[in-house]
């Protein structure tokens, strides 16, 4: 059934919590193939959530040049694709019912700042990945997130879309992108406003229905 609606979803802090995950890759690689003293903290990962890889590189190795920054941060890249695949993140409760729920109703789709294969490394083993009618990232398009919302809609011949996110950065990628936006408020950020706040995923089918979206 074609659906004239769309749901479109950030990644981390919404659809899974990797943080955990992520920050021990990190500072593996860190440890073991640099000679950088720099170990971070659960704490500072959630901060790094939701930017562009470059803005993180910045905000973990300031006092370095910006190619050498990069260069790091793809060697941690590198390291984080591979223990996933052996330490899957964690899901939220219910997320594939309350996925599937949505679905008979809306076109469901994901768009991240994050590195090219990191969403498909989410849908390989969320174990649901049907439910998906696209995704788009930073790391493949090298747009901003709301520039990435919008491609993903004409993509989908959609124009009535809600983007679910929980960082400010998510909130503004929404407003760039003239949509409306809903906070993952159980994710990692704070924002300054929204049409609506989730204290948990499960929540979303009734906030929908709610906003008559």
């Amino acid at each position: 059934m074609m659906k004239n609606k769309l749901i479109l979803f950030d990644l981390d802090g919404t659809l899974w919590d990797s943080s955990a995950e992520v920050t021990e890759a990190w500072n593996l690689c860190i440890r073991e193939q640099t000679d950088r003293p720099e170990q971070f903290t659960l704490a500072d990962m959630h901060n790094f959530m939701g930017r562009t890889l470059e803005v993180i590189a910045a905000m973990m190795f300031p006092s370095l040049p910006e190619s050498e920054q990069l260069r790091i941060i793809q060697m941690c890249i590198k390291t984080e694709q591979e223990y996933l695949l052996s330490h899957p993140a964690a899901l939220y409760p219910n997320e594939q019912q309350i996925l599937t729920t949505l679905s008979e109703e809306y076109a469901l789709g994901i768009v991240s700042n994050c590195q090219d294969g990191y969403i498909q490394l989410y849908l390989s083993q969320c174990g649901f990945p049907e439910l998906f009618c696209d995704f788009e990232c930073a790391g493949r398009t090298g747009r901003s997130k709301g520039e990435n919302i919008r491609l993903v809609m004409e993509r989908q011949n959609i124009t009535d879309c809600i983007y679910v996110g929980d960082t400010q950065g998510d909130a503004d990628a929404a407003k760039e992108a003239g949509v409306p936006f809903i906070h993952a408020a159980y994710g990692f950020g704070k924002v300054h406003a929204c049409a609506a706040a989730l204290q948990s995923l499960s929540e979303l089918p009734e906030t929908m229905t709610r906003l008559g979206i």
